[in-house]
């Protein structure tokens, strides 16, 4: 996995690499709107299986609909998590400590201030980021050259992530950053989809977000 050269910090109870989201404005959204986040630090990477099984073995959560006898289905221990569903996802942010990005988080921590297409720029490139697939791919293969300017990772294409600010009995939940099986569309930081937040699929995982962090050093 490449390394780009970027501060990382750490955040709640599980010492996974994160990024630093300046507080400020940013244009949000295909009209790219002036918007604006406080500070925050999120995941440089997706929840990964390996990760997820701590969180199982140590509350005695449910699995992933896709793993058999509490085994991560072979050769996915560092690919993101997925057939999780929208309270999963949110059990797993309160156990370490932190909690799902908002939608214009995730969106400011995808394309900057200066409303990029894709995390990388404004030319779409498929060397970049998992689509037209057969499936997820290790969190940070296509780190450096995928990344957003803050230094995230698997932010356009590998799995949709769901986003937070709702509740358990809503409707419906937005999901963010296109998956494996999708294409150039899908990917881009505007782009939202829909899902019903009990559901559970084989393209949808997510990250976290935590408002305080120390540096690594």
């Amino acid at each position: 996995m490449a390394e780009k050269k970027i501060q990382l910090f750490k955040g709640g109870k599980e010492e996974r690499p994160m990024v630093k989201v300046p507080a400020g404005k940013f244009l949000y959204g295909i009209n790219k709107e002036e918007a604006e986040t406080g500070e925050f630090y999120i995941d440089r990477f997706p929840v990964t299986c390996a990760e997820y099984k701590k969180f199982v073995e140590a509350t005695g959560h449910r699995d992933p609909a896709n793993w058999r006898a509490h085994e991560i289905p072979e050769g996915k221990k560092d690919h993101p998590v997925v057939e999780v569903n929208w309270d999963d996802a949110v059990a797993y942010a309160e156990w370490a400590g932190k909690r799902l990005p908002l939608d214009k988080e995730w969106e400011k921590a995808a394309r900057s201030t200066d409303g990029r297409t894709w995390p990388w720029g404004n030319e779409w490139s498929i060397e970049k980021c998992n689509v037209f697939s057969d499936g997820t791919s290790p969190v940070g293969k296509y780190s450096p050259e995928g990344d957003s300017p803050y230094g995230a990772a698997d932010m356009a294409g590998n799995v949709w992530e769901w986003i937070g600010g709702g509740s358990s009995n809503q409707l419906r939940a937005p999901l963010r950053g296109g998956d494996w099986l999708d294409g150039p569309e899908e990917a881009k930081t505007t782009h939202v989809r829909m899902h019903t937040p009990r559901r559970k699929n084989p393209f949808v995982g997510f990250r976290c977000v935590s408002d305080e962090a120390e540096p690594v050093k």
